[in-house]
């Protein structure tokens, strides 16, 4: 990674790359070096997965009732449920419920806010499951890719 010396803070030189990053106190010295946001890992990612299936599947139950548990009805409802969760609080707010709850965030690689068509079409491939889980060496998923996005840990 390219970096350039951007000057002093507090008597001690700091060194910025030229990618957004956030400043953290490192090195024997005490010197200011800027690091990468922090990722979010699978881990988390699955926690969040796992609580929005959870309340997808707790709002499919209470409004289809005449689906039986375990029907492929249901099944289908709770999957209808979770991607118009899913797409308009990540296109509304950022993330979705279970990743609210996690402390994840959905930002558009090229910055701004994340326009409808992208956390719909990242909803639809997580919905197909194998875009979800292969990864790259940056820890981004083909959705993620295919979408324009990436998934940041924000706590």
């Amino acid at each position: 990674m390219k970096s350039r010396q951007s000057g002093c803070r507090f008597g001690v030189p700091f060194v910025s790359p030229v990618l957004r990053r956030s400043p953290v106190i490192a090195g024997q010295y005490g010197v200011l070096v800027e690091t990468p946001e922090p990722r979010a890992w699978i881990g988390r990612r699955i926690a969040a997965l796992i609580i929005d299936w959870l309340a997808s599947l707790a709002v499919a139950r209470l409004v289809f009732p005449q689906f039986g548990y375990g029907s492929d009805s249901a099944g289908f409802a709770t999957l209808g449920v979770f991607a118009v969760e899913v797409t308009l609080l990540t296109w509304l707010t950022g993330a979705s419920f279970g990743q609210r709850i996690i402390g994840l965030r959905v930002v558009p690689i090229d910055g701004g806010r994340l326009p409808l068509w992208r956390a719909a079409l990242r909803t639809l491939l997580v919905c197909l499951v194998i875009p979800a889980v292969v990864y790259d060496n940056q820890g981004r998923g083909v959705h993620d890719r295919l979408a324009g996005t990436d998934l940041k840990r924000v706590r």
